[in-house]
């Protein structure tokens, strides 16, 4: 039987990588220390809400959403990729920011969507919820800030098509993580 920590360090983990892939795509466009202290906070607060709501809700939701929601939550991040994509072909607009505002609320829903699915769980998988919280904001919180730093980088690389590349980058993201899902890999 698997270890209660290495349970707890699993869940977390597995959240954590959708955050990071997220925010290499976020990081690439130029970014100040507080927007991405503020990315890293917000995207740990939407994954510890969903979470939370997931556990509340219980067993009967979890059983009709909790694969959906993942494959809502791959839907958003596409959907933002898209958008972002579209809105750097449009002179006239600014490409969305996904630092502030609904651009962040978005990228903070997008990936939270499987949170819900995992708080469904929670209580099945016999992890203490308060550990498992904390685990999970730890996970998220350094794989922003990984993610943000490494796409700081690749934001260099890529300079005046960055907002491109980030859409790119975010689109790409959804559709490997659908495929994952639906794989039974993820």
């Amino acid at each position: 039987m698997v270890s209660l920590a290495l349970r707890v360090a699993l869940l977390a983990g597995s959240l954590a990588l959708d955050v990071f892939a997220v925010c290499v795509g976020v990081g690439i466009q130029p970014l100040d220390r507080t927007e991405r202290m503020r990315i890293a906070i917000s995207f740990a607060v939407a994954e510890l809400s969903m979470t939370l709501i997931g556990v509340g809700l219980g067993a009967i939701v979890g059983h009709v959403l909790g694969q959906t929601a993942g494959y809502l939550g791959f839907a958003a991040l596409f959907g933002v990729g898209t958008y972002m994509i579209f809105e750097t072909t449009n002179e006239k607009k600014r490409p969305m920011n996904l630092a502030s505002g609904w651009g962040l609320f978005l990228a903070s829903l997008s990936i939270s969507l499987d949170s819900l699915g995992i708080g469904f769980s929670v209580i099945y998988l016999g992890v203490p919820l308060w550990e498992t919280l904390a685990a999970i904001a730890f996970a998220s919180v350094t794989a922003s800030t990984l993610g943000l730093t490494f796409g700081q980088r690749l934001g260099a690389i890529v300079g005046t098509r960055a907002a491109l590349t980030a859409g790119i980058v975010l689109v790409a993201t959804g559709v490997l993580f659908a495929a994952l899902k639906y794989a039974g890999i993820e």
